[in-house]
């Protein structure tokens, strides 16, 4: 009771002393940490310890346990250490301030112990805005958004924060520190960003650190019109391959083919790639592929591929002259995927494909193929050539009939013709001069470059001259003074008939002379004719 008693005189003093002893910087720091034990030493004092009494100061001193054992600790988790220190078991947060050692032994003495609580840090916590998740938790953020970065943790004191990023295969990078709270921006975010991003907490009291690491991928979509889709024949078997490409975007996109009739899935993959057995094949049959990225659309970017039976075009003879060389041609046309194509024999025996050699050579260029056979062989090559196209959709085939005969004798056939020729165009010289011999005439004359000038003959009709036959008689004495002027035209007697000439000469003057004199020779000949008719008796 006495003890007790002196309690507020003890707190006066000690009061007045934690003044003097503050203002000096003489207390004694110990850092511990919450739910963790401490102990706080009574000074630095070795050897016999007197009556031990400790102070919590606050706005006043408050008793807390003394060596006295007639004097009960305050709280049970509060106990000597040493017969002289201060222990404190699960530390809390209120447990921080300032303590007071008060020991006498010979005279009074008094220590203080400045305890600090540390607490985490906890919890801590990084936010990154604009982002999306993948099933696995991952963060995802579109290129060229702006992506904002916060990280924060419960601890006391406030902890220090910092950022770190380590790029793939790369070392990692500090990016800023902050005593409180770390946030900061990529306005723009790059392919280069992406990565994983650390979070540091650390609390400068204890020395603890906590940290977390997010990664942080960066996507991008393909653009819509670079969706490709082909059929092709796989490289392992002969079965119809279905492939579908999309380019440009990160991650790859997801693929789903399907049946365009029925909408029967063929299957999903990010390979795009869909292996069709036979059954699933027919001509003209169509197949859509629909490309999604994470990005995009949920209705995605489509393309449709639609295969065929191959078709060929061919002639269905051939002729070869023996020893000489011959070409046989195919040409495949709307196959798709493309079609393969062989040559074979169709002899007695079953099809044989046939293999290029000395004396077959063979060349394909693109959906076309020739053969050619050197130096021909009657025993050996005539007969039937079969050409086959084929792909997973269909097969198609088309014979070729491939004669070879002896060579012919060119040089007998075009004498021959030759000689027809001219046969035939002295024939027909010679019609030409036996019904005809005034135009050859004409034409000898022609060749040698004389000039027959124009010549003009008029005659009169049959009737005209029937109605002058009365005057016979004056149309002879006209005829007579005719004969004396060579100027005027003649009239001709012949067999009863009158005939009257008039004959117009351009040209040179001795022709037109010779001309009217056989026309006079001519006149007086048939002129005596008649004369010698009137003489005879009746």
């Amino acid at each position: 009771m006495a003890a007790r008693a002196l309690e507020p005189w003890v707190a006066v003093c000690l009061g007045a002393l934690l003044a003097r002893w503050v203002a000096a910087g003489l207390e004694a720091v110990v850092i511990g940490e919450e739910h963790e034990n401490i102990t706080l030493p009574c000074g630095n004092v070795s050897g016999q310890r007197g009556l031990v009494t400790w102070y919590r100061n606050d706005s006043e001193p408050v008793f807390l346990l003394s060596s006295n054992s007639s004097l009960p600790p305050t709280k049970p988790r509060f106990s000597l250490a040493s017969a002289s220190s201060l222990h404190i078991g699960a530390l809390s947060l209120e447990d921080e301030g300032n303590y007071t050692c008060w020991e006498v032994l010979n005279k009074t003495r008094w220590f203080q112990v400045w305890l600090q609580v540390a607490s985490g840090p906890h919890q801590v916590e990084v936010n990154i805005s604009n982002t999306g998740t993948l099933p696995n938790g991952t963060l995802y953020v579109a290129k060229g958004s702006q992506v904002g970065f916060t990280c924060s943790s419960s601890s006391w004191p406030p902890p220090m924060v910092e950022w770190w990023f380590q790029a793939p295969e790369s070392r990692t990078e500090p990016f800023g520190n902050n005593l409180t709270v770390s946030s900061f921006t990529l306005l723009l975010m790059s392919q280069n960003l992406q990565g994983n991003y650390t979070c540091l907490a650390t609390n400068r009291l204890s020395g603890r650190h906590r940290k977390v690491t997010t990664e942080l991928l960066v996507y991008w979509p393909p653009p819509s019109s670079a969706l490709q889709c082909w059929a092709e024949v796989s490289p392992a078997s002969f079965m119809l391959q279905l492939t579908c490409r999309w380019d440009g975007g990160y991650p790859d996109p997801n693929f789903l083919w399907t049946e365009e009739s029925g909408g029967v899935i063929l299957g999903t993959s990010n390979l795009g790639v869909e292996t069709l057995n036979q059954s699933q094949l027919s001509d003209g049959k169509k197949f859509t592929c629909v490309g999604r990225h994470i990005l995009g659309s949920e209705s995605g970017v489509s393309c449709m591929v639609q295969i065929r039976s191959p078709s060929i075009l061919s002639e269905p003879m051939k002729t070869c002259f023996v020893g000489g060389n011959v070409t046989l041609t195919c040409q495949v046309s709307g196959a798709y995927p493309r079609a393969k194509i062989l040559w074979l024999r169709n002899l007695t025996q079953p099809e044989v494909l046939i293999q290029p050699s000395s004396h077959i050579l063979i060349t394909d260029n693109g959906q076309s193929s020739t053969l050619t056979i050197r130096n021909c062989s009657q025993d050996l090559d005539e007969g039937y050539y079969v050409c086959r196209a084929e792909n997973p959709v269909g097969v198609r085939e088309v014979d070729i009939w491939l004669s070879v005969k002896e060579p012919l004798n060119i040089v007998g056939i075009v004498g021959t013709i030759v000689s027809l020729l001219l046969l035939g165009l002295a024939v027909i010289s010679g019609i030409m001069l036996y019904y005809s011999p005034v135009f050859c005439w004409k034409l000898g004359n022609t060749f040698r470059g004389q000039d027959m000038g124009d010549v003009m003959v008029l005659v009169e009709s049959e009737e005209e001259v029937e109605e002058e036959e009365d005057a016979a008689e004056e149309v002879e004495e006209e005829e007579e003074e005719a004969n004396e002027r060579e100027e005027l035209p003649k009239e001709v007697h012949k067999h009863g008939h009158i005939h009257r000439v008039t004959a117009l000469v351009n040209g040179n003057v001795d022709l037109m002379g010779n001309g009217l004199q056989a026309l006079q020779d001519d006149s007086s000949e048939q002129q005596s004719d008649v004369i010698q008719e009137e003489d005879r008796p009746v």
